[in-house]
């Protein structure tokens, strides 16, 4: 689904305050916790039903999360780039996918709404499609990482053999 989240986000915010919700503007949750519950968005995409589920289970704050696509990411990614051990063609394949996602730097690429309940955090997170495309091309930038030989070593290079 190919989603403008600048659109959506102003849309939920003001869903939010026409339902009574309080907004509660946090950080990111998704690593917070193991013990998070995720929204199917495939199956149930409309943010409202979350919102209703929400309301049926007596919630009235809502936790949310905008991101923003920055340079840094970019960047980042231009660092892995850089360290990959690629043929030429490959990496001028990747450093073209990289520019062109420099058109969506400022834009919104993640929403997430959350709301905790007995214990456990319910979670939606919706990402725009070009950064679900900028994520898999991370995985494939890591992938062609070297090994870092220190990586795991934590005995500085003693191992014992019993």
């Amino acid at each position: 689904m190919n989603l403008n989240l600048d659109t959506l986000k102003s849309e939920i915010l003001e869903c939010l305050g026409n339902e009574g919700f309080v907004i509660f503007h946090g950080y990111s949750r998704l690593a917070e916790t193991d013990s998070f519950v995720a929204w199917d968005s495939d199956r149930y995409p409309d943010y409202r039903q979350f919102l209703k589920a929400a309301q049926q289970a007596g919630i009235k704050m809502i936790v949310f999360n905008d991101r923003q696509f920055a340079a840094g990411h970019l960047e980042d990614a231009a660092e892995r780039l850089e360290a990959c051990d690629l043929a030429a063609e490959e990496r001028r394949t990747l450093e073209r996918r990289l520019r062109e996602l420099r058109a969506f730097e400022g834009f919104t690429c993640a929403l997430e709404l959350s709301f905790d309940c007995q214990g456990r955090v319910y979670l939606l997170n919706l990402r725009a499609e070009w950064y679900e495309d900028f994520l898999d091309l991370l995985e494939e930038l890591d992938a062609f990482l070297p090994e870092d030989e220190e990586e795991g070593d934590s005995m500085g290079g003693y191992f014992s053999r019993n």
